[in-house]
């Protein structure tokens, strides 16, 4: 069985709810796979009495009758109560039970007056209930409907709501023990990301070629279909998703490049890019320096880097792979892997920046583009100190064209300092496989010039708190 790590802010608000002398409703929602049921399941250590009940694509009669037969379990007086949803949750907001509605989705789906039911019950019937209802759902879109938006029943009812979304690196890589050198960890968080799901597939025993020919490559692979069902779990016209996605994983990051690769209209995009946003998949990205209701610069990003590899190398292949077996990944996949994985490297890099420069208070990070200038990682201070940083995750040195081109970019990027002071540049060297000679030397002889490996990034990024914060919980009081 999986260890269970992170989430520490989210468990403590959970048994806060379950804590409170008042009836408390619990939204918890995100896309499968992002460990929402273990979270829950977590938060109950030690309570012996919840009712936690994990509901299947049945008809709503079925559902009922299993809800009460797993309800009976702690409270056996539900078996005397009217078979109906507002009698049977009417009766254990009286006994101020937890109620666990895992996959609430599927209730919807067979009884759309459930939520409807549940919003009766919080503005007529728990004054004087200590119940707690936790709602838990993997359909982004029908949580919306049913408690998040503005027109949904339990909207505002709610005094938790949890978006559940990927482990930060650092919990990421507590999967694993010290037989993952900091480079495997960064190619490992590059395909697989921080889904617990996915992060469990893998093993310092198995080579990442192994692995991702297993569960990827391989057409009976368990994440072979991966992003196409989670897909088609939410989308009524996925075609037009999945032409967006690959577009973006295939470099068109701007909206006339999305369309020119997809052939959708223009005007039309903003829908699709929407709603590919809300369901935490695209991500839009403008320069640091700009606010992005203003930028006329955005960039769209695949957020997950699961689903940025599987579009980017696996999407529309039909039996590529088959083929080549398990030299699948060595001919056709290494060979662009490092070029792919750029790009989370960079995002860790950023991620980073605060930790490798204490002495700077850094208010904002990202990236920077502008024409034909980038640059990869930019910190800006509440100081006079700009901080910019090139990375490169190939596995050659980095050479001093590097330095010269970040110190070039930097000369075009507009930022001064709040106080109107003159600004101070810092330039920062991100490198996979280190540095030609000419580099050391530069940072050997400047002040300016600092150089970090893997390792640096990798280290500025664990935080050793995060593993004393998730040990055994203490125990619960029973309710």
């Amino acid at each position: 069985m999986a260890t269970f790590v992170n989430r520490t802010e989210e468990l403590a608000r959970l048994r806060d709810c379950y804590d409170s002398s008042e009836a408390e409703l619990a939204v918890i929602f995100g896309r499968r796979r992002l460990g929402k049921t273990a979270l829950v399941r977590e938060s109950l250590e030690g309570i012996d009495d919840a009712v936690v009940y994990q509901a299947k694509q049945k008809t709503s009669a079925l559902q009922l009758e299993q809800f009460i037969e797993t309800a009976a379990e702690t409270y056996p007086g539900v078996t005397r109560i009217r078979e109906d949803w507002e009698a049977v949750l009417g009766y254990l907001a009286d006994q101020d039970a937890i109620v666990v509605l895992d996959e609430f989705p599927y209730l919807i789906a067979e009884d759309e007056s459930l939520p409807s039911v549940l919003q009766a019950m919080f503005d007529h019937e728990l004054d004087d209930s200590a119940a707690t209802f936790v709602l838990v759902g993997s359909s982004i879109s029908m949580m919306e409907e049913a408690a998040l938006l503005g027109n949904s029943p339990l909207y505002g009812r709610s005094s938790l709501t949890l978006d559940v979304g990927q482990l930060p690196f650092d919990a990421a890589m507590s999967f694993f023990d010290d037989g993952f050198s900091p480079t495997d960890k960064v190619r490992t968080w590059g395909i697989f990301g921080g889904v617990p799901y996915y992060l469990e597939e893998v093993s310092a025993e198995t080579s990442l070629a192994e692995t991702v020919q297993r569960t990827i490559l391989s057409r009976h692979g368990t994440l072979h279909d991966e992003p196409d069902y989670v897909l088609r779990m939410e989308l009524t016209e996925p075609t037009r998703y999945f032409s967006i996605l690959e577009a973006i994983a295939g470099g068109n990051t701007t909206r006339n490049e999305i369309a020119g690769a997809t052939g959708i209209d223009y005007n039309q995009l903003s829908k699709y890019l929407g709603r590919l946003d809300r369901l935490r998949l695209v991500g839009q990205h403008v320069p640091v320096t700009e606010r992005k209701e203003r930028s006329k610069r955005s960039r769209y990003r695949i957020r997950d880097p699961f689903f940025r590899f599987w579009f980017r190398f696996v999407y529309g292949t039909g039996d590529r792979y088959a083929g080549l077996g398990a030299d699948a990944f060595e001919a056709l996949i290494e060979p662009a892997l490092p070029d792919f994985l750029s790009r989370s490297f960079e995002d860790l890099c950023g991620s980073a920046l605060r930790s490798l420069y204490p002495e700077y208070t850094i208010a904002d990070v990202g990236g920077w583009w502008y024409g034909e200038h980038e640059i990869d990682v930019v910190g800006l201070t509440v100081g006079e100190t700009l901080i910019v940083g090139e990375c490169k995750f190939q596995q050659s040195p980095l050479s001093y064209d590097a330095l010269a081109s970040l110190q070039s970019h930097a000369d075009a990027l507009r930022w001064s300092p709040r106080d109107g002071s003159e600004r101070t540049e810092r330039y920062a060297l991100f490198s996979r496989s280190g540095f030609t000679a000419s580099v050391e030397e530069a940072a050997a002889d400047r002040d300016d010039l600092r150089l970090f490996g893997v390792d640096d990034v990798v280290d500025a990024l664990s935080d050793p708190r995060d593993a004393e914060d998730d040990g055994d919980p203490a125990p619960r009081r029973s309710r």
